[in-house]
């Protein structure tokens, strides 16, 4: 019940020194860092390459890894990255730069269980999986479909889910198997992908229509479909399990979903083209990146509101949250 009770400038304060928010600045290829206690970013880090889309960073919060997409968007005619940029977040600098061998076009980056970095690699359909040690490719895995351009990996180490954007559909990927367990269909187009803290459930967004699919791990089929004011982006739920926040891209908006009832409990504006939710460890704060405003939008799960918008830098992308 203290949570509850501290205020929101107490709980950044909680949350000044216990962790960075880390952006992907689309616009002037940085890494930029925001401190969560102040609402600024505090630094921007200069990436290797055009362009960086996502980033993730490592469990103990001392490095951040940016894989170098390209100059186009998914499906899109442009360059072909092959890079993921490393960088020392106690250094404020880019330390090393993964070569992956091969024109791929790295996208988004994931910490396993395991302690190694998954990255989708699209141009091969491909899960790359990093050894971040020695900074070697240990293993690359099918995901049977093209475009797989997001990946989420379940806490009991056993399986991935990759969003394959034009194909429509979501690969769930056996690791121990190292092979592809179902595809299964989601619409003619989707986007982004979670997955429930306990493991139960996918969540993807279709882009055709303004709903979300949820899917049963369980039996790799659609559960239900939840129908939304609006289409869909990413999607990130709450540490309990109880809410889950969702982009809602073209209508400028956050939703709220409860995930006992699946009904929207709340929209917020925000501003312009929401992309990419985080919550922060603790539950208190989700942070939300407005790519075409360049804003970072932080929303109070308690209150249930947008309490600030943070500056970063052009054309805001991928968030992670970096603990200390």
């Amino acid at each position: 019940m203290a949570m509850l009770a501290m205020s929101a400038d107490e709980g950044r304060s909680a949350a000044g020194g216990s962790g960075l928010l880390l952006v992907a600045n689309k616009g002037d290829r940085t890494l930029g860092l925001i401190d969560p206690a102040s609402g600024q970013q505090v630094a921007a880090l200069e990436e290797s390459g055009t362009t960086g889309h996502e980033v993730i960073a490592s469990p103990d919060g001392r490095f951040a890894y940016v894989p170098i997409y390209g100059d186009a968007g998914v499906g899109r005619p442009g360059s072909d990255g092959r890079t993921i940029d490393v960088f020392d977040l106690v250094e404020r600098k880019r330390v090393a730069t993964i070569d992956l061998g091969r024109p791929e076009r790295p996208h988004c980056p994931m910490f396993g269980p395991d302690g190694r970095l998954y990255v989708t690699t699209e141009l091969s359909d491909t899960v790359t999986v990093i050894d971040p040690k020695t900074h070697q490719v240990v293993d690359r895995l099918p995901t049977g479909q093209p475009e797989a351009h997001m990946v989420t990996l379940s806490r009991d180490g056993k399986r991935a889910y990759t969003s394959n954007v034009h194909a429509g559909t979501v690969s769930a990927i056996d690791l121990a198997a190292k092979k592809v367990a179902a595809v299964i269909p989601i619409s003619s187009i989707s986007q982004r992908i979670s997955l429930s803290v306990d493991d139960r459930y996918v969540f993807t967004a279709d882009q055709a229509a303004p709903r979300l699919a949820i899917v049963d791990t369980a039996t790799n089929t659609v559960k239900q479909y939840v129908d939304l004011p609006g289409l869909a982006y990413g999607t990130a739920p709450t540490p309990d399990g109880k809410l889950l926040v969702i982009a809602l891209i073209k209508n400028n908006q956050v939703g709220l979903l409860d995930l006992a009832t699946l009904k929207l409990v709340k929209t917020l504006d925000v501003p312009e083209a929401p992309q990419m939710p985080v919550v922060r460890p603790d539950g208190r704060f989700a942070y939300v990146s407005c790519d075409k405003s360049g804003q970072v939008a932080e929303i109070d799960l308690v209150e249930q509101k947008v309490s600030r918008l943070i500056k970063a830098g052009p054309y805001a992308d991928g968030l992670a949250w970096a603990g200390r």
